[in-house]
C-alpha cells in the first residue's frame, strides 16, 4: 500500500516531447501522493512558472530545450524556495552522474518501470538523495561534493570575479560571514586563497573528466 502524505507534494513536470509529458501528467495525477501544478516543455518555461506558483517537486528532462537541465538547476540552485529536482532522462553514458553534479537531488531512468520514477519523486520530495545509477562513493572522493548549496553558488560567485563585499550584496549577508564561508570553502578545498579556489573550481568543470582524475 502507498505511504500517502497527509497534504499532496506539489509537483511540476518539463519535458520536450509531449506524448512523454501527456503520460507522465496522467500517472502523477493519478497517483493521491501528488498533486500536479503545471507542466512545460522547456527549461525557460519551467523557470518561469516556478518563480511565480512555488512547488516542492520538479521532473525534468536532461535534454530539456533551450537551457538545458544543467543550465536549470544551476539558475534554480541560487533560489531558497526552489524546488527538488528530479532528472527523467537516459541512464545510459554520464547522465546520473551529470545530474548529480549539477545538484539533482534524484534520477529517473526513461526505460525505468512508472513506479519507479513515482516512487524516486516520493523519497526526494521527504528529503532523500536517489541516484540508483550512480557511484556516490566514487563522486565523494572530490571535495567539491563535501561544500553546501550556498558554498557552491559563492565559489560559482568567485569565478565570475567577485569581491567580498559583491558576495555580501547578492546573498544579503554581511561580509565578515562571507569571510567564514569563504574560509570553510578554502579548507574543504585544501587550497589557501581566493585565486587557488577558482582554479580549483574551473578545472572540476572540465567536459569529460572523470572523478578519479581530481
Amino acid at each position: 500500500m502507498l505511504d500517502t502524505p497527509d497534504t499532496p507534494i506539489d509537483i511540476m513536470l518539463a519535458d520536450n516531447n509531449t506524448l512523454v509529458l501527456s503520460a507522465m501528467s496522467e500517472i502523477f495525477e493519478k497517483d493521491p501522493r501528488f498533486s500536479l501544478v503545471a507542466t512545460s516543455s522547456t527549461a525557460e518555461g519551467f523557470l518561469g512558472t516556478v518563480m511565480r506558483v512555488p512547488v516542492q517537486l520538479g521532473v525534468v528532462d536532461w535534454n530539456l530545450p533551450v537551457l538545458g537541465a544543467a543550465k536549470l538547476i544551476e539558475v534554480l540552485r541560487e533560489h531558497e524556495t526552489a524546488p527538488r529536482l528530479v532528472v527523467y532522462g537516459e541512464a545510459t553514458g554520464d547522465t546520473p552522474r551529470l545530474a548529480m553534479q549539477a545538484g539533482a537531488a534524484g534520477f529517473a531512468a526513461r526505460s525505468g518501470p512508472v513506479e519507479g520514477l513515482l516512487n524516486t519523486c516520493a523519497d526526494v520530495a521527504a528529503g532523500k538523495m536517489v541516484f540508483p545509477f550512480v557511484d556516490v562513493r566514487q563522486m565523494q572522493q572530490d571535495p567539491i561534493y563535501s561544500l553546501s548549496r550556498k558554498e557552491r553558488a559563492i565559489l560559482d560567485f568567485l569565478s565570475k570575479g567577485m569581491s567580498n563585499r559583491d558576495l555580501s550584496k547578492a546573498l544579503q549577508i554581511s561580509t565578515n560571514t562571507v569571510k567564514f564561508h569563504l574560509s570553510n570553502i578554502y579548507e574543504k578545498l585544501s587550497v589557501k586563497n581566493r585565486a587557488q579556489a577558482i582554479a580549483y573550481y574551473y578545472s572540476s568543470q572540465i567536459p569529460g573528466r572523470k572523478d578519479t582524475d581530481r
